[in-house]
């Protein structure tokens, strides 16, 4: 069984993970549809961009959650 202290820290990377996913997309709409990288915007890579963030914001927690699933047995 996991010490309190340990969950916290978990819950914290758990739902940083999803966070920095979330930051990495909203970046790839800004640069998709506003003059961040280029006047008028640049649609190919924002797209590229907003969909790796929303990927990882995802999978990243479930991979997380194996590890430690595994790290605890």
């Amino acid at each position: 069984m996991l010490d309190e202290k340990e969950a916290k820290r978990r819950f914290l990377l758990f739902t940083l993970a999803r966070l920095g996913g979330l930051i990495v997309f909203f970046i790839g709409i800004a640069i998709a549809y506003s003059d961040v990288l280029r006047e008028g915007g640049w649609p190919q890579v924002g797209v590229i961009i907003a969909a790796l963030g929303a990927i990882d914001s995802l999978f990243a927690p479930l991979l997380l959650k194996r590890g430690w699933d595994k790290a605890d047995k």
